[in-house]
C-alpha cells in the first residue's frame, strides 16, 4: 500500500476480494481448503506456492489481521495465536533449548512468571531476574547461555516503564534475542522494533480488541525467528480462530482513534488521583511523577490507558474501595471501553507472599485502573466516592 500513514493502512489493508465484490472482508469460516490438480496440491504443500492449506496453517482472516500487526510494529512476519499467552509460551519454546537461560524484567505478568518459575525450569531452562529500578546493571546478569532478553515496557501492574534503546543496545552487544510484550502501549503508542526488539508480542485480547469480546495474541519480528515460531505452532496448534481474526482485524480499524481517547482520559484520572488525600502514589507514564517520566515520553506517542495508585490503608483500603465502586466494573480483564479496577493484592495475586509480591511491585494498597472510554467525568466521579 502506497500510502504509510498509521490509520489509513489500519483501515485499507485487507484481503484480496471475491467474485462477490465485497467491500468489507467477509468471514473465511473453513478448516481446509482445496486444490486444482495434483502438481497444485504438491507444489502448495512443497511451498513452492503461496496457498492456504489447513486453517491451523493459516487462513486468510488471520492472515489480515497478522499483516496488520506487522505493518504497524514495522515487522517483517508474524504468527497469530488464540491468546496472549500461546503467543508467548510459542515464542519462547520455539527459541530455546535445555540448558538455555532467560534474563528478564522481574515485573512481568503473573502467567508468563509462572512459565519462567514453573514450567521451564523442568526442561532445564532457568530465568534471572533484574528489577526496573536496577536496569542499568542488567549486564551483570547475562551468563554464557542466555539467549533471550525479554521485557514488558510499560510493565504490569506497577506501570514502569524500560528503556528500550537501552535494551535494545544490551541485546546487540550480547548477540541476545531481544523479546517485547508490547501489550499496554500496542503498536499505536510505541514499536520496539526501532529500538532493536527482534520479536514483538501481544495479547490482542487487550487493547487490541478493546471491547472486551475476544481472545488473541500475536508475535511479529525477524522473518528467520518467526518463521521458526510458524513452524513449531504448525504442530502444536495454537492457532487463532478465524472468527477471532477477524473480529480483531475490524478492531484495528478503530485502534488509533480509540487509543488516543483512552489516554486522553488515563491521564485526566491520574491527575485527580495524584491530588486525592486518600492516596499515597499515583504511576502513569505521562505524570511528571513517574521516575521514567523522560523514558516514556521518548519512546511512547502517549502514556497508555492503566493507571496505577496505592490506596492508603493496605489490603483493607484496598478491598474497600472495591467494594464501594458503582458504575466502573471489577474484573481481571484490562484495555475494554469500560473502566475496569482490580486490586492485585486481594485477587490475581493473592496466593504469593508479602515478600513476593513486593518483589513484584504489587503492594498491600495497589490498584490497577483500566481507564476505559465513558465521559471522564463520570469515571472520576466513580473513584472519588469510592475513595472518599
Amino acid at each position: 500500500m502506497e500510502n504509510e500513514n498509521f490509520e489509513t493502512f489500519a483501515i485499507r489493508t485487507q484481503t484480496e476480494r471475491t467474485q462477490f465484490d465485497e467491500h468489507s472482508t467477509p468471514l473465511y469460516l473453513t478448516s481446509s481448503f482445496i486444490f486444482q490438480d495434483a502438481e497444485d496440491m504438491r507444489a502448495s504443500f512443497a511451498e513452492e506456492k503461496q496457498k492456504n492449506l489447513y486453517s491451523r496453517f493459516s487462513n486468510p482472516n488471520v492472515t489480515e489481521f497478522t499483516d496488520k500487526i506487522a505493518k504497524m510494529e514495522g515487522a517483517e512476519a508474524g504468527y497469530a495465536f488464540a491468546t496472549g499467552m500461546a503467543a508467548i509460551y510459542s515464542t519462547f519454546a520455539t527459541l530455546l533449548n535445555a540448558g538455555d537461560h532467560i534474563v528478564s524484567c522481574q515485573s512481568v505478568f503473573g502467567s508468563t512468571h509462572t512459565l519462567f518459575t514453573k514450567y521451564f525450569p523442568k526442561w532445564n531452562i532457568e530465568t534471572t531476574y533484574f528489577k526496573a529500578e536496577d536496569a542499568e546493571n542488567v549486564e551483570q546478569y547475562i551468563q554464557p547461555n542466555t539467549k533471550i532478553l525479554y521485557l514488558e515496557t510499560p510493565t504490569n501492574p506497577a506501570i514502569e516503564v524500560l528503556d528500550l534503546e537501552f535494551f535494545g543496545q544490551i541485546a546487540k552487544k550480547h548477540n541476545l534475542i531481544f523479546i517485547v510484550d508490547n501489550c499496554f502501549a500496542t503498536p499505536y503508542l510505541q514499536q520496539p522494533i526501532k529500538y532493536g526488539a527482534d520479536i514483538v508480542v501481544h495479547s490482542a485480547t487487550k487493547l487490541i480488541d478493546g471491547q472486551g469480546r475476544v481472545l488473541g495474541g500475536v508475535a511479529v519480528g525477524r522473518e528467520d525467528l518467526i518463521r521458526e515460531i510458524y513452524l513449531f505452532a504448525r504442530n502444536t496448534g495454537p492457532a487463532m480462530s478465524p472468527f477471532n481474526a477477524w473480529v480483531l482485524s475490524k478492531s484495528l480499524e478503530t485502534l488509533a482513534i480509540r487509543v488516543e481517547k483512552h489516554c486522553e482520559n488515563a491521564l485526566k484520572v491520574a491527575e485527580f488521583l495524584e491530588s486525592h488525600p486518600n492516596v499515597e502514589l499515583v504511576k502513569y507514564p505521562f505524570l511528571k511523577s513517574h521516575p521514567s517520566y523522560e523514558i516514556a515520553k521518548k519512546q511512547m506517542r502517549l502514556g497508555g490507558n492503566i493507571v496505577a495508585f496505592e490506596i492508603k490503608g493496605g489490603i483493607e483500603g484496598g478491598r474497600n474501595f472495591l467494594d464501594k465502586i458503582k458504575m466502573c466494573s471489577l474484573s481481571a480483564n484490562l484495555g475494554d471501553t469500560r473502566t475496569i479496577v482490580t486490586h492485585p493484592a486481594s485477587t490475581t495475586h493473592s496466593k504469593l507472599s508479602d515478600e513476593e509480591r513486593n518483589e513484584v511491585g504489587i503492594t498491600a494498597g495497589l490498584v490497577r485502573c483500566s481507564v476505559g472510554l465513558e465521559n471522564v467525568e463520570d469515571i472520576i466521579a466513580d473513584l472519588r466516592q469510592a475513595l472518599d
